[in-house]
């Protein structure tokens, strides 16, 4: 049962990569990048709760200040983004290039700047952090892997629409993290 408490959490976090992934997965035909997506929302997510864990209180005051700020600005930008590449072209999902290196370090960044947060509180988990961590990675890694596969498979029936669908997503998400954090969600 110690490990219910661990994957709970990182089931938790991963529900925000899984849902970026699935935004970019719409309209995409490239494994490649579903493979990539998945592996850095992972490691970030890990990553960002090790940084969380090993940096206690100092690090936890500094994200509950801005980690909303960030990632609102961030995952709003790139919904935005989608949106107007969605409305100016075709139905066509060839025609969608694949991000490059940089947009995907920023998606893994603004998905996992929560975790610092929960990182602090791996201590308090009836389990060792480093099991905690190895969880939240692969959880994270797991379910990005096949939130991107599934929006990609539905985006090659229904193309720009679904991806239009993932803008709005990523826009909801980033004005949830802010409203939640301003104490209005």
């Amino acid at each position: 049962m110690p490990m219910s408490a661990a994957l709970a959490l990182a089931v938790a976090l991963a529900m925000d990569a899984t849902a970026v992934a699935a935004a970019r997965g719409a309209g995409r035909s490239s494994a490649r990048e579903g493979v990539l997506l998945a592996l850095l929302f992972g490691l970030f997510q890990a990553g960002m709760a090790a940084l969380g864990w090993l940096g206690g209180a100092a690090l936890g005051d500094w994200i509950d200040r801005w980690d909303h700020w960030i990632a609102f600005v961030l995952l709003s930008a790139l919904g935005v983004r989608m949106i107007v590449e969605a409305r100016r072209g075709g139905d066509d999902a060839a025609d969608t290039p694949p991000g490059s290196l940089g947009l995907y370090l920023v998606l893994a960044l603004a998905t996992s700047i929560d975790a610092a947060a929960a990182g602090v509180t791996l201590p308090l988990l009836p389990v060792t952090p480093a099991v905690s961590l190895l969880a939240i990675g692969v959880v994270t890694t797991v379910l990005s892997g096949a939130g991107y596969a599934f929006a990609r498979q539905l985006g090659a029936r229904i193309g720009k629409r679904l991806e239009l669908v993932g803008g709005l997503v990523l826009l909801g998400i980033g004005i949830r993290i802010l409203l939640t954090h301003l104490g209005a969600g």
